[in-house]
């Protein structure tokens, strides 16, 4: 793939390897970001962990795989996806510029 519409912070890239490594997440599995309908309209971002189907496009960054449905390549482009490690709050975050 020419594009690479999602992109992985570096502290990101060392959680999801991280999760890889630790959590016993088969081989043949890529990181999978998507869309998910929220409420009044608004749009949320899921991540996980899944098999390539033929209805993806698949990259891979800093030898993480990567998945995405075709049909929320369009919603997708330009994402950051973060991890914040807080003393109050842990987790993925995600940033997509414009959207505020």
């Amino acid at each position: 793939m020419d594009i690479e519409p999602v992109n992985i912070t570096a502290k990101a890239v060392i959680e999801v390897k991280n999760i890889m490594d630790n959590k016993g997440i088969p081989k043949d599995y890529a990181l999978r970001i998507g869309i998910k309908g929220g409420g009044c309209g608004a749009m949320g971002y899921v991540i996980g962990f899944d098999k390539a189907n033929d209805a993806d496009i698949s990259y891979s960054q800093e030898n993480i795989p990567i998945v995405i449905d075709k049909k929320h390549v369009m919603y997708l482009i330009g994402l950051e996806v973060d991890f914040i490690e807080e003393s109050d709050a842990r987790g993925f975050s995600f940033n997509k510029p414009g959207n505020n």
